[in-house]
């Protein structure tokens, strides 16, 4: 539901936005506005694209053509209708639609870069992208045509036409032209003037709202992970000398120290770890190197954070229009690199953690690794128990696999090959997003493998967080003692558990935290 205007709402243009406030944009209807110091600093930046309609040199975009049609002169009478002609013609995307979300985020995304004042566009054109954010107007913007260079092109002329009136939008899950809902909820179409079309699809919003959601995701998921993993960890018996802080400070890694603590803290019940069931020396890599897998996952993450946070305050069209001296200026901020390579650079991460919590998985339902009923069911033979909640996690693993491969490598030239290299980014969050989907049903299935093989021990979850984290799965999914039951519910529970938070925020509240607070290695100590 919609929030109305308050304390509360997003600023556009004005402090630099924060992974936070995408999300609350695109997922919860948070209200928009614009900044008053925005609305100076673009009318500065229009001023300097005036001046430049006035001038006899060409001015990219203002007075020309577009990409190999840049040497194309446009009479002074034709450079309005040249700007509704750029979203027509480039309105070429293929595919199904983009979530509503992800579209939401784009026009944030959109707005905050224009709203720089580099732009060289009218305040009214923000304000129409934020009007039709608050009135729940959703362009229609498919998800296939954009090569990530020169911007998201194809997808983001989808999501401008409606601003003209043009195209189709979704409102309360319905699809209708744009022209009517705009009409409905009593919003004026823009008349574009020279520059605006192109500074509207000139930009890398759609690969970063898909990156900055994959994040958002991702954070929530790594958490979820390492309470899967402690689960099973104590469940099966782990050896926690493995996770002893002096392990890990002699290969200090920051992801890897954090994990290795967040681990201790999991599994900790009056300062004590427990004992180790398992009769081999060593454990299994699953086990055993749960820091230095998820911890290298983690700083990823971080990393990856930090260019969204760059790329949704940056602005990305072409030309930039300096309210100084500098002028109109031709550059190639459009370019999708950066956040292409921290896409799959994310993809490969989250998609590793997946393929680690198979295997994890796998020991939990075979009885040989586990020492408990195969299948993790009371009664093996008559019934199957959790045997193809495997086969699901390998699948999906599997596909992770394929998803994973780089987009960022590849490049196909477009435009008469005057845009010779393209950053195929906007392929790379796409894929991203579906890894990070499939890899919480992953974590999902480990958290409700590891509870059924807690029940099979005969003896409570030793940690604090484990035992809170049993109690939320318990409190949704009984123990399966005996009669098989369709996995996909008790798959798609366990999803729902990790996707909302439900089980993270439980367990971090059972251990005295925020969702932001990790236990500080440096105050713990040697506890194996």
């Amino acid at each position: 539901m919609t929030t109305k205007h308050g304390s509360d709402a997003v600023v556009v243009g004005g402090r630099p936005l924060r992974i936070p406030d995408v999300v609350a944009v695109a997922r919860h209807s948070r209200r928009v506005h614009l900044a008053p110091e925005a609305r100076a600093a673009m009318e500065r930046s229009r001023a300097a694209v005036i001046r430049a309609l006035h001038d006899d040199r060409p001015v990219y975009g203002v007075s020309t053509g577009f990409g190999a049609l840049a040497n194309v002169r446009i009479s002074p009478d034709d450079r309005a209708a040249l700007q509704v002609h750029l979203l027509r013609s480039h309105a070429a995307g293929v595919g199904e639609p983009l979530p509503d979300e992800v579209v939401r985020a784009a026009m944030l995304l959109r707005a905050q870069a224009v709203a720089r004042g580099y732009s060289g566009v009218r305040p009214v054109v923000v304000e129409r992208l934020l009007d039709l954010l608050n009135a729940d107007i959703h362009p229609i913007v498919p998800d296939q045509g954009s090569v990530g260079a020169s911007g998201d092109l194809a997808p983001l002329a989808h999501l401008a036409l409606p601003l003209i009136g043009e195209g189709h939008v979704r409102v309360q899950g319905t699809v209708q032209p744009a022209a009517s809902a705009l009409q409905a909820a009593g919003i004026a179409p823009l008349v574009l003037e020279a520059k605006e079309a192109l500074a509207l699809i000139n930009g890398t919003q759609i690969i970063t709202a898909l990156l900055a959601l994959a994040v958002a995701d991702t954070q929530g998921l790594l958490r979820a992970a390492e309470i899967a993993a402690a689960m099973s960890f104590d469940a099966l018996g782990g050896h926690p000398t493995a996770l002893a802080a002096p392990v890990h400070q002699v290969r200090p890694h920051p992801g890897q120290v954090s994990t290795a603590a967040r681990l201790r803290a999991l599994l900790q019940r009056d300062g004590c770890l427990p004992r180790a069931t398992r009769d081999a020396v060593q454990d299994p890599y699953t086990l055993r190197c749960i820091p230095q897998v998820l911890g290298p996952v983690r700083g990823a993450l971080e990393s990856v954070q930090e260019t969204v946070h760059i790329e949704i305050n940056a602005v990305t069209d072409n030309p930039l229009c300096f309210p100084d001296d500098t002028g109109v200026v031709s550059g190639g901020n459009f370019h999708g690199h950066p956040v292409a390579l921290a896409s799959d650079y994310l993809k490969l991460a989250v998609a590793s953690l997946g393929t680690f919590t198979e295997r994890r998985i796998a020991s939990l339902v075979d009885p040989r690794s586990s020492g408990l009923p195969a299948f993790l069911t009371p009664s093996p033979g008559l019934h199957s128990g959790l045997m193809l909640a495997q086969y699901v996690a390998a699948s999906l693993a599997a596909e992770n696999k394929v998803l994973a491969h780089p987009s960022s490598v590849d490049s196909i030239p477009t435009s008469a090959d005057i845009e010779d290299f393209n950053s195929m980014g906007t392929t790379a969050a796409r894929h991203l997003a579906r890894v990070v989907a499939n890899t919480e049903t992953i974590v999902a299935i480990e958290v409700l493998c590891a509870a059924q093989a807690i029940d099979l021990t005969g003896r409570p979850p030793w940690g604090v967080g484990t035992e809170a984290a049993y109690r939320v799965v318990r409190s949704r999914i009984p123990f399966l003692d005996g009669d098989d039951r369709p996995l996909h519910e008790l798959i798609g529970t366990a999803r729902d558990l990790v996707h909302s938070g439900t089980l993270q925020h439980a367990v971090e509240a059972a251990l005295g935290e925020s969702h932001d607070e990790a236990p500080d290695p440096a105050t713990e100590g040697g506890d194996a």
